[in-house]
């Protein structure tokens, strides 16, 4: 089952990673599921968070080529609890002046690109949230700038036009 399970897998990773996430995602149950196998479905994660209820938060990016970012909370008694995709339009708004990186990455998890402009003094962080079948075959990022002091100062879109 486990050698059928993985070739599935890797036929629709073919498709896109989203497809995989779908049937891990499918054989979890929040309340049922153990720690254990969130890891055996997901992997290890990269990166993880203590929440002041004594529960972690596991996130699992799948940017750069992705358009997703799963947070997975774990409570203290190893029980799965929830599974969101966090790259959602509520939690771009959540994006507020001020926040420092962690604050971002918590909220957004990895994301795909960083760059630092220098005549600007910006540091631009991305998150592709559109492979373009939205936008018209171009893909959009969200994006979010930090000052020289790791601050937000703003947050935005673009669409990057393939040459």
């Amino acid at each position: 089952m486990k050698r059928m399970r993985a070739w599935l897998c890797a036929l629709l990773s073919a498709v896109g990673l989203t497809a995989c996430d779908y049937l891990n995602m499918r054989e979890l149950q929040p309340g049922v599921s153990s720690a254990l196998e969130v890891r055996d479905r997901f992997g290890p994660p990269q990166m993880e968070w203590r929440n002041a209820d004594g529960s972690l938060t596991w996130e699992y990016s799948r940017q750069p080529e992705g358009i997703e970012c799963f947070m997975i909370t774990i409570g203290a008694d190893n029980i799965l609890r929830r599974i969101e995709q966090v790259l959602t339009e509520d939690n771009f708004a959540r994006v507020q002046r001020g926040m420092n990186g962690d604050e971002v990455r918590r909220l957004l998890g990895k994301p795909a690109a960083s760059q630092f402009f220098a005549l600007r003094k910006e540091t631009v962080w991305e998150w592709k949230i559109d492979h373009g079948n939205a936008s018209g075959g171009e893909p959009v990022y969200f994006t979010v700038s930090f000052n020289t002091d790791g601050r937000v100062v703003g947050s935005g879109r673009h669409t990057r036009h393939r040459r």
